[in-house]
């Protein structure tokens, strides 16, 4: 049973909030790392301060990845096939669609994936 326009709606503006929050917390990000001029003569305070930016970028790294599938997810939405599980056809829940916007499987087809990436890995 397809989802309803208005629940597809709900869906399209809680991804595009989550998206509008993580673009403004990297332009944050790439503000304060332009911004400021440290210069640490100790080079331990220097590596401190290379250690948290990388640790920054990295984050950020994911949170962009992130982004891309969340604007894979709005494409989904406007194709008509938002919540509908890619291997077996079937509906994946609202419940799971509420914690995990950009999932493509239901539960029962993940489930089963990471079962067998655990026996690959084994």
């Amino acid at each position: 049973m397809p989802m309803k326009p208005e629940k597809m709606e709900f869906f399209r503006t809680m991804l595009t909030q989550k998206i509008n929050d993580l673009l403004g917390e990297a332009e944050k990000t790439v503000s304060e790392m332009t911004s400021t001029k440290e210069n640490f003569p100790d080079p331990t305070d220097r590596a401190s301060l290379e250690s948290d930016r990388n640790f920054e970028l990295r984050i950020r790294d994911r949170e962009r990845k992130l982004i891309m599938k969340m604007q894979e997810a709005i494409q989904r939405i406007d194709d008509g096939i938002f919540g509908i599980c890619e291997v077996c056809g079937g509906n994946i829940s609202e419940k799971r669609l509420t914690a995990r916007p950009v999932t493509t499987l239901c539960i029962e087809c993940k489930t089963k994936q990471e079962k067998l990436e655990k026996l690959k890995g084994s």
